[in-house]
């Protein structure tokens, strides 16, 4: 096993236990090497509390999907195949 294999299942585990934890993320790792260290990263970071956990998770929940970048509907007209922005030619 060498630090350039694919990470294993149990370190891809408790990387996300460890990311709940903290209330961090993580670069998802290519190699066990990568791993290992976001790993470590993660274990020298302070615990959330319990709260902030459950308001971290509260609020990505209950997050509008795209955000700025979200279509609304008065940006469009038509349906389906016939769809195209407001103010262009269909």
């Amino acid at each position: 096993m060498a630090l350039t294999d694919s990470p294993t299942a149990p370190q891809l585990k408790l990387l996300r236990t460890l990311a709940d934890r903290t209330g961090q993320s993580f670069a998802w790792p290519s190699t066990r090497g990568e791993a290992s260290r976001e790993i470590n990263r993660l274990k020298g970071t302070p615990r959330s509390t319990r709260y902030e956990r459950a308001e971290d998770r509260q609020a990505v929940a209950t997050a509008p999907r795209g955000g700025a970048a979200a279509i609304r509907d008065s940006e469009i007209v038509g349906y389906g195949g016939h769809a195209h922005w407001r103010g262009q030619q269909g």
